[in-house]
């Protein structure tokens, strides 16, 4: 019985071993996987919302905005990796791209809570007209995509 639960736990340590060395080898991408939009809104919908909800609209809009545009040059979709682009995947490459997402995360989370600390007080209509522009801009991406297809 001791033989077993020492066997199973020497096995598990080493699956999750194997499995954590994997995940760090893995291809990451260049812009996150989480900057998407799940839904664009007009302003009928924008105005028939509380203010709460389209605080939390507002956030969104921007982390994917700040997640996706200093990157367009290379990609402007998640999911590319630098392999993709033909960047070396190299020790150089993937320190930049773990700099730069460090980066950018300490940028969003200071970023994050002023908005949660200010934007309350903004007006509602100028919080609707922020969130339209940040999803035109958003939209306007696709625009940049058929450019660059040409």
């Amino acid at each position: 019985m001791k033989g077993k639960i020492i066997f199973l736990s020497l096995f598990f340590i080493l699956t999750t071993a194997a499995a954590s060395a994997q995940a760090k080898n893995a291809p990451r991408s260049i812009i996150s996987t989480t900057a998407l939009i799940r839904k664009y809104h007009d302003q009928k919908e924008l105005s028939g919302m509380q203010k709460g909800e389209l605080l939390e609209l507002y956030i969104e809009r921007i982390k994917v905005l700040v997640k996706t545009l200093p990157y367009i040059a290379l990609v402007t979709k998640p999911g590319v990796t630098m392999a993709d682009l033909g960047i070396p995947d190299d020790s150089e490459h993937k320190k930049v791209l773990d700099n730069q997402a460090v980066g950018t995360s300490a940028f969003l989370d200071v970023t994050v809570e002023f908005q949660r600390k200010m934007m309350p007080y903004s007006d509602k209509g100028n919080l609707i007209a922020a969130i339209l522009f940040y999803e035109s801009t958003l939209k306007s991406l696709h625009e940049f995509n058929e450019l660059n297809e040409m």
